[in-house]
């Protein structure tokens, strides 16, 4: 094929015969094809040999800078095999999948995409720079291109096959394991998985295995998004290799283990500090690894910043000033309820003040505080270490979370007894809360006595500011979600249309959405006669409390996000 463009791009008067031997030479030395040579030599332009190539196999040619792929085509084919095969999918007509390729011959290529996807498969041409530039910005600059396509040649290789463990039942062969994930392109692969989702904002890696399949998936703006699929033969070695790291038991494969992982590397000159929390849970087909990112860097302190609304800020700010009692955050997994946490005691903690916190697991170290790892199989849990803390002489105490009687008990004591208490729960929203702690037995006197705030949240995707704009939508969906009808008319709604920023999904980072309840001497005669959640919100609404939907509708207003997010995390 090399020889052929060469033939023609000298026929064409396009380079001469002396500056094909040139390009050939330097090909011999440092690889790649014979256009790509050309190109790096200044001798020919990228849409001269698309041209080309365009003639001498029959098939349309594109201009790849100029052209946006939807991301759910670009999720139809996975990173590697984007790499492998010089491929990136363009569109999906019907059962048909438009892919640009730099070689449309190449019929394994195909073959493979069309048993993967199930779609025929129709090919245009494009040059290999063009194809190495677009797979780097749909998919994500994984390193560089080209490092990832050395790393997945090199566990392609024979040395990748040697590294085929046996199956579950089988005996573990440990230094094999050892071996394996010593390998320098496993070690390469792992650095390559941890570095990139750094690069691309994420907050967890999903790293799993199926029976025909194994992926890696980043969770990105709370939104959970397929990064590539290894080889399955090489589940075993990066799953030792992650353990390790993790100083995790790679002999152990049927107990979860919890490990962490300490990285420093240099960014733009500055060395910076990553952790990672390693969970591994046995599934299957093997085990499946989370890593959670813990990075300073997106720790927000100052609660001016975090998205609450000024009247409910004000709330929050009162209450936690305040000697002694009890405020409680509430909300999912993954809702930045430890990041409010952590705000609040940065904003209390003055040389004066013993701060005390018992964490499972403690996620960043917050200087002049005093956190406490729970350790459940020596015996230290949220309730022995609260018990602990009252010996301590604390002004305030951080619980990580509520989660049994006990823990509950003491807690509310401490708060009856001189001590702001700090904690969470996982509730839907805040009137709801005060019903959870009575279930879990704590008497109504004591609820309404200790508990002087609730701020139940959520978090949803910012709208991308690099491809912000206007969105039309009927003044009566508006009102359906919540506006009134005068807000309706007069409220503009922005999406994002995707870019290279925003990776081609609209939104850019996270805003939270909260729900602050304070609890007036109303809410607590409300609570002593055993209110329903229902009355309590009712009361807490005519006292101006904002809602977890009307906070989302006061950022939609604002174009900090859309009425699709909004809508997915709250209810009215």
């Amino acid at each position: 094929m090399s020889s052929r463009l060469g033939e023609i791009l000298v026929k064409d008067n396009l380079i001469s015969a002396d500056q094909l031997r040139q390009a050939l030479d330097y090909q011999k030395k440092n690889g790649g094809r014979l256009g790509t040579c050309l190109v790096k030599l200044g001798l020919v332009s990228d849409d001269d040999i698309t041209a080309v190539l365009s003639r001498q196999y029959g098939v349309p040619s594109i201009n790849l800078r100029f052209y946006e792929v939807d991301p759910s085509v670009i999720r139809l084919v996975p990173q590697e095999t984007a790499i492998r095969y010089q491929i990136v999918p363009l569109s999906r007509v019907g059962s048909t999948l438009t892919i640009a390729m730099t070689d449309p011959t190449n019929v394994f290529a195909m073959d493979d995409i069309k048993f993967m996807t199930g779609f025929n498969v129709e090919p245009v041409v494009a040059s290999e720079t063009a194809i190495g530039e677009a797979i780097s910005k749909f998919y994500g600059d994984i390193g560089s291109v080209e490092e990832l396509d050395k790393v997945m040649k090199d566990l392609a290789g024979d040395e990748a096959d040697a590294l085929e463990l046996a199956g579950e039942e089988a005996e573990v062969d440990l230094a094999q394991l050892e071996k394996a994930a010593e390998e320098a392109p496993i070690i390469k692969l792992c650095n390559l998985i941890l570095t990139d989702a750094v690069k691309r904002g994420a907050s967890d890696i999903h790293i799993e295995p199926y029976e025909k399949e194994y992926r890696v998936r980043f969770r990105i703006d709370g939104v959970l998004q397929p990064v590539m699929a290894p080889p399955l033969k090489l589940k075993d070695p990066i799953t030792s290799r992650i353990k390790i790291m993790s100083k995790l038991d790679i002999s152990e494969k049927r107990l979860p283990q919890d490990g962490r992982i300490m990285i420093k590397y240099l960014k733009d000159g500055k060395k910076k500090e990553l952790d990672f929390r390693v969970s591994t849970v046995p599934t299957l087909f093997g085990e499946k690894i989370v890593l959670r990112l813990l990075d300073k860097e997106n720790l927000r302190l100052d609660m001016t910043k975090l998205g609450f609304e000024p009247e409910s800020l004000q709330k929050f700010e009162r209450q936690i000033l305040k000697p002694y009692g009890m405020v409680l955050v509430t909300g999912p997994t993954g809702s930045g309820k430890t990041n409010t946490l952590y705000s609040s005691v940065s904003r209390l903690n003055t040389p004066e003040t013993n701060i005390m916190t018992a964490e499972d697991p403690v996620e960043f170290q917050l200087p002049g505080i005093n956190q406490v790892q729970m350790k459940e199989q020596i015996g230290l849990n949220f309730a022995s270490a609260l018990r602990a803390f009252l010996r301590q002489d604390p002004n305030i105490i951080l619980v990580g979370e509520i989660r049994d009687f006990e823990t509950a008990e003491i807690g509310v004591k401490a708060a009856l007894t001189g001590h702001l208490v700090l904690s969470t729960l996982h509730t839907n929203d805040a009137p709801s809360t005060i019903s959870r702690l009575m279930n879990m037995g704590i008497e109504p006197f004591l609820v309404a006595t200790s508990v002087n705030l609730i701020c139940a949240q959520r978090l949803v995707r910012r709208i991308c500011v690099q491809c912000k704009e206007p969105l039309q939508i009927q003044p009566q969906a508006l009102v359906e979600a919540g506006f009134t009808a005068e807000e309706a008319a007069r409220t503009t709604v922005s999406h994002g249309k995707g870019c290279s920023t925003c990776n081609n999904t609209g939104y850019k980072g996270r805003v939270g959405l909260y729900e602050v309840m304070e609890i007036t001497d109303e809410l607590r005669e409300l609570v002593l006669v055993g209110a329903s959640a229902l009355e309590l919100k009712k009361k807490a609404l005519e006292q101006g409390m904002t809602t977890l939907r009307r906070s989302g509708l006061l950022k939609v207003a604002a174009g900090l996000t859309t009425m699709e997010e909004v809508l997915r995390e709250t209810v009215l």
